[in-house]
């Protein structure tokens, strides 16, 4: 597949919902020098980010023809009332990209029937700084070069990667679309256990913030080594780190909790297909 580049990059956007992630790919592409004034963006309670870039040339507002990429970047609940008042903008030769957390190709279709190409996409939270990485499927009905339209609009933000089958897309955003919360979440954890070994709040707060920024960075500096390599080169043998690993790499630990909210992510992805 040849992905074009942005440079390159000539065709019309209307981003319908600039939202976090919505917003997060404005900004991936305006970054990567798209043109402004080919973005289109429908949002009902506009930003004041949102508000900088219409002074960049963004235009709040449909295009005056159908628009050749539709991005969907509203909640997942508002699917069908949105489809109602977008339907009518897009024409059969629009390329329909979703990046709506549960709802999948059927669901998009039946919602656009006139839309032939439809791709769905999972970004995750990192795209904001163009770090993210998004999985992405497509209808039997999108082409070649379609498909590389939708992963040149997704790679602005980071890494892109394509699942076959469509089901895998709810399994990978469980990891990848949540897991920034999970990461957060650790953090939030780390702070508070410090703070209960005696460390003022401030001092705990700013440890376990730094560890996970250096440790993330370590990691993505380090794709030669895998994950337990990294951890295993941080653990001596009997040392304070293999203590406190005995007790997350317990049966009970942290491999089945995380295993256990990863399932629950993606049950809801299913229901939310509803």
């Amino acid at each position: 597949m040849t992905i074009p580049t942005m440079a390159r990059f000539r065709q019309t956007i209307l981003l319908a919902g600039a939202g976090k992630m919505g917003g997060a790919l404005l900004r991936a592409w305006l970054a990567k020098g798209y043109d402004p004034a080919r973005i289109h963006v429908l949002d009902p309670h506009p930003s004041g980010e949102l508000r900088v870039a219409q002074a960049c040339g963004v235009v709040l507002g449909t295009p005056s023809e159908p628009p050749e990429i539709l991005v969907l970047g509203i909640k997942p609940q508002t699917l069908e009332a949105a489809a109602a008042e977008l339907r009518s903008l897009a024409g059969p030769d629009t390329l329909l990209v979703s990046i709506l957390a549960g709802k999948t190709i059927a669901n998009l279709s039946a919602q656009f029937p006139r839309i032939r190409a439809v791709v769905r996409a999972m970004p995750s939270l990192p795209a904001a700084i163009l770090r993210g990485i998004t999985v992405l499927s497509a209808n039997a009905a999108a082409t070649e070069a379609e498909r590389a339209l939708a992963e040149t609009l997704l790679a602005a933000a980071g890494e892109t990667l394509w699942l076959t089958p469509e089901s895998l897309i709810d399994a990978a955003a469980a990891i990848s679309g949540c897991g920034p919360a999970y990461v957060f979440y650790l953090a939030e954890a780390l702070a508070s256990a410090g703070a209960e070994l005696g460390l003022p709040d401030a001092v705990a707060r700013t440890l376990a913030r730094a560890t996970i920024e250096g440790a993330g960075e370590l990691l993505f500096q380090s794709r030669e080594q895998s994950p337990a390599q990294l951890r295993e080169s941080v653990t001596s043998r009997g040392g304070m780190t293999a203590a406190a690993l005995a007790i997350l790499t317990a049966k009970d630990g942290l491999a089945p909790l995380i295993a256990r909210a990863a399932a629950a992510a993606r049950q809801r992805a299913e229901e939310l297909s509803g």
